[in-house]
């Protein structure tokens, strides 16, 4: 019995060590940052780096000297700023009446089509978005631009938009669906028509969850980095127009790291400690806007019906339905215009032939690191997920001040700009490895990247498990650690595998991180784990970049987007094996139970005849 007790005590001990391990990284990468940052805040000045007009840094300045160079990242924090509430204007207008046409107008298989889209678009790599943004985008957008070209905001909050689309429709539907139907039905009983019932009564009872959606997109739209850097047009100066070119924050990192001197690269870490202020913002905003429920019936009241009169229920149900056409034709254009224009450049030497610049490419060497990044990747991820996981879900109560702690470090995890996550990598894991660019060190970056998808996905799946499973196996004297590896962890699987699938695309998706901890070039096939590497996203977004491979770069487009589109659809499959899984068990208790009673009823009647 002692024994038992002490497995039990290790276990539950060994889980919350994960679980604290992404409180570690949350503070690693905002003390890192810090710490690289402040020299370079010492030199340049606090104020004049945040409200400085010029970006003009001089790659000879060092620390301890005089600086010749500018440092002020103001007109690209005014860009970053304003791209952003333009991708908001575009994807969470578009994402909200989405979500309002899946939640009460769309039924059967047109909602699991339609939800099928937003899923699919949620996984496309953001290499893409701006690849199709080059090539399809921008020549439409050149007809209006007065100097013929288009590169600028517009076409940045049109793309950055569609990518923020998915995460305010997603959630959004789950806000309206988790409105009581007695609103909905209630507002019915009274006279309202269904359009009323819908914007004026289900709409702004959902406002929290809505808002909430909204502040994540404003997150996404945020730490952006390589979509943005295709079609912004990259100049370090304010956007005067829809079609003048400007720089983010997230922009200046990748375009200016490469080369920076002293100075310069610690102002670009201290860019990235600015948006880790963003990102921080953000959670704290997201955490009161979930948590505020004070006058809620009657603020929520008041607004629906100013937002939603009459005359607009009718219009929204329309703009609804527009909005989830659009969705569907921007992602079928993607995926046909890939296919159309990638299919036809394969060949067996991009696939199997030797890299030589100027005349052939091979993506074989790309698809290698990929692989291996991601069999890294998940070896470290996967474990430590799954564990901190079922330390949240069975272990922590809802009260304990370490669980709200380590839930707000998944939060700020879950919002850090891939581009800092890359920064992170470069000053922390290349360094450790011995100061070079390598596969390992691009692996264990973005295996803390992956943590915080793993492990929400893990713990819905093993809230999934009904209560009875457990129950039943403790009722039997199992204990607690082995009720979960042998009763929940198994009867959790499908999730589990679908959570390990969105972490492969996840990494094949990413590459700020790998530019900075795995190189940003083409290179040879890798001879191990400690060698450089270029994945599939990085090549995309070095073969578009020059002219003489852009047959290539189509090619690689369609193998990435074929591969991520895969993925998505086994990771749906097995959420629907999870559904269908519990479905049946609820199915067969309900059945157990009216056979038990239909079995007390003939007992009873017997019973009575005697």
């Amino acid at each position: 019995m002692k024994e038992k007790s002490v497995k039990e005590a290790c276990g539950k001990v060994f889980f919350a060590v994960c679980a604290v391990l992404c409180i570690v990284a949350a503070a690693a990468i905002f003390l890192f940052i810090v710490i690289k940052s402040v020299p370079a805040l010492q030199a340049t000045g606090l104020g004049k780096f945040l409200l400085g007009q010029t970006w003009a840094p001089d790659a000879n300045d060092v620390y301890g000297q005089p600086i010749s160079g500018s440092y002020g990242i103001l007109p690209m924090l005014t860009g970053t700023l304003t791209a952003t509430v333009c991708a908001l204007l575009v994807g969470g207008t578009l994402g909200f009446f989405t979500a309002v046409f899946l939640a009460y107008y769309c039924k059967g298989k047109i909602k699991t089509v339609f939800s099928s889209v937003i899923n699919l678009l949620a996984g496309v790599p953001s290499v893409i978005f701006g690849f199709f943004g080059i090539k399809v985008l921008m020549p439409l957008f050149n007809v209006f631009s007065p100097n013929g070209n288009s590169s600028g905001l517009l076409l940045t909050s049109v793309i950055l938009g569609m990518m923020i689309f998915p995460t305010v429709a997603s959630l959004s539907k789950t806000a309206l669906e988790a409105v009581p139907a007695a609103y909905y039905e209630g507002a019915l009983a009274l006279g309202a028509t269904r359009d009323q019932a819908v914007f004026r009564t289900v709409v702004p009872a959902a406002r929290s969850g809505v808002t909430a959606a909204m502040i994540l997109g404003v997150g996404r739209a945020l730490g952006e980095t390589m979509a943005v850097v295709m079609v912004a047009g990259n100049s370090p100066q304010y956007p005067h127009g829809l079609f003048s070119s400007f720089r983010t924050l997230t922009a200046n990192i990748v375009l200016e790291m490469g080369y920076a001197g002293e100075v310069q690269m610690g102002a670009l870490f201290a860019t990235g400690g600015v948006l880790l202020a963003f990102v921080a913002f953000t959670v704290i905003l997201l955490s009161l806007v979930t948590s505020d429920k004070k006058n809620k019936g009657q603020r929520r009241k008041k607004r629906g019906e100013f937002l939603f009169g009459r005359r607009l229920c009718s219009a929204g149900k329309v703009f609804g339905v527009a909005s989830a056409l659009f969705a569907l034709a921007f992602l079928c254009a993607l995926i046909v215009y890939l296919l159309v224009m990638g299919l036809p450049h394969f060949s067996v030497g991009l696939l199997f032939g030797d890299y030589q610049y100027g005349q052939q490419v091979s993506i074989w060497p790309s698809v290698a690191a990929t692989l291996m990044t991601v069999g890294i990747s998940l070896v470290i991820a996967l474990p430590l997920g799954i564990c901190a996981a079922v330390f949240l879900s069975e272990y922590a109560g809802s009260k304990n001040p370490l669980v709200r702690i380590i839930r707000s470090a998944i939060d700020i995890l879950s919002g850090v700009p891939s581009i800092v996550y890359g920064l992170f990598g470069a000053i922390t894991f290349v360094k450790l490895l011995g100061g070079s660019y390598s596969i390992a060190a691009g692996s264990l970056t973005v295996s803390v990247m992956l943590l915080p998808t793993v492990i929400r996905a893990t713990e819905e799946s093993l809230r999934a498990v009904p209560m009875a499973l457990r129950e039943g196996a403790l009722a039997l004297g199992a204990g607690k650690l082995r009720t979960i590896f042998t009763v929940v962890l198994p009867s959790a699987l499908p999730g589990i595998v679908a959570a390990a699938i969105l972490s492969v695309g996840r990494v094949m998706s990413e590459s700020a991180p790998f530019m900075f901890t795995m190189g940003s070039s083409l290179q040879p096939m890798p001879e191990g784990a400690m060698s450089g590497g270029t994945t599939l996203a990085v090549a995309l977004y070095y073969l578009s970049g020059e002219n003489l491979y852009t047959d290539e770069a189509f090619a690689c487009a369609c193998v990435l987007m074929l591969i991520v589109l895969a993925l998505n659809v086994a990771a749906e499959a097995a959420g629907r094996a999870l559904q269908k899984k519990f479905q049946g068990e609820k199915n067969a208790s309900r059945r157990n139970k009216r056979a038990q009673s239909k079995s007390l009823l003939r007992r009873f009647s017997r019973a009575q005849e005697h």
